[in-house]
């Protein structure tokens, strides 16, 4: 998509913080703003404003995906227990909230995100180039629902849009970005292709203020933005795989939700850098007391 094309960011402006976390893929922000990486043993790890990472906690399996609740709660998707579990991290205790829809469980749950209603969208990514992938949505009473098979090439990284109507989903093999409308009643609509993404294996995504969306790629080592009405826009590469090692996810954050931080699943740290005027939305947190479990 990007031959011969400089990013934005040079190579030079992307600042290494997190150092020594393990192979960090998941990446989420709690309403206090803190933000909080997984690692590769099942870890979590809170990194503070020098961007030094403390684990604070570990599943024991392998953790991905992360989220957080309106109590700041996380939530974690682990594939080696087939398993989305949540954390508080007030005492360190974990509950598992699903082992997947009632008529299969989760083959390798990837990511998750929380939409207005307390919707937590689960991405099942299933075999890599399987074709088994689906979205599974867990219900704020604590039920599990198959809600889409229509994405089965390896839905990766997903996230809800900024007024709550659609979910938008990262498929891996090949690379595309589809959408699917959220109905009154909490079901899908049909799969829509909003772009596709050759040449890539996008990962993680997040909406930027403007209407555009920030997509990391497992590979090549890139950072683009998808932008409704002109190209892609190249962000940060690495052809060299260090500063940018398979980065996996995309936060925005800091008070102006104008810093955006990747976890590199390829090494063992994360990766931070602006672009200027480019912004990120509020993530939905639910309220803690409207969910049932």
């Amino acid at each position: 998509m990007f031959d011969g094309v400089q990013p934005r960011i040079p190579i030079a402006e992307l600042t290494t913080v997190a150092a020594g976390v393990d192979h960090a893929e998941g990446i989420c922000m709690t309403p206090d703003g803190v933000v909080h990486v997984s690692g590769e043993k099942g870890q979590v790890y809170r990194i503070d404003a020098e961007g030094v990472a403390t684990e604070i906690a570990s599943t024991g399996g392998w953790t991905l995906g992360l989220a957080s609740d309106g109590a700041g709660r996380i939530v974690a998707c682990d594939p080696a227990r087939h398993e989305v579990l949540r954390l508080d991290p007030a005492d360190g205790t974990w509950t598992v909230l699903s082992a997947g829809a009632s008529d299969a469980r989760f083959a390798t749950p990837n990511w998750a995100a929380y939409g207005p209603r307390g919707d937590l969208f689960v991405s099942d990514s299933g075999a890599w180039k399987g074709g088994d992938g689906r979205i599974v949505v867990i219900r704020p009473d604590g039920r599990t629902e198959l809600f889409t098979t229509e994405s089965a090439d390896f839905p990766n990284g997903l996230a809800v849009t900024p007024d709550g109507r659609e979910l938008w989903v990262l498929e891996s093999t090949p690379g595309r970005l589809v959408r699917f409308e959220i109905l009154a009643d909490g079901r899908a609509g049909p799969r829509r292709v909003v772009a596709e993404l050759p040449g890539t294996v996008p990962d993680g995504i997040a909406f930027a203020a403007d209407g555009s969306a920030v997509i990391a790629c497992y590979r090549p080592d890139i950072v683009f933005r998808w932008r409704p009405d002109g190209p892609p826009e190249l962000l940060a590469a690495d052809i060299e795989g260090t500063a940018l090692a398979a980065p996996t996810n995309v936060l925005f954050h800091g008070p102006d939700l104008d810093t955006i931080s990747v976890p590199n699943i390829g090494r063992w740290h994360v990766t931070t850098f602006r672009v200027e005027g480019l912004r990120g939305t509020p993530l939905w947190y639910p309220v803690a007391a409207d969910l049932g479990y």
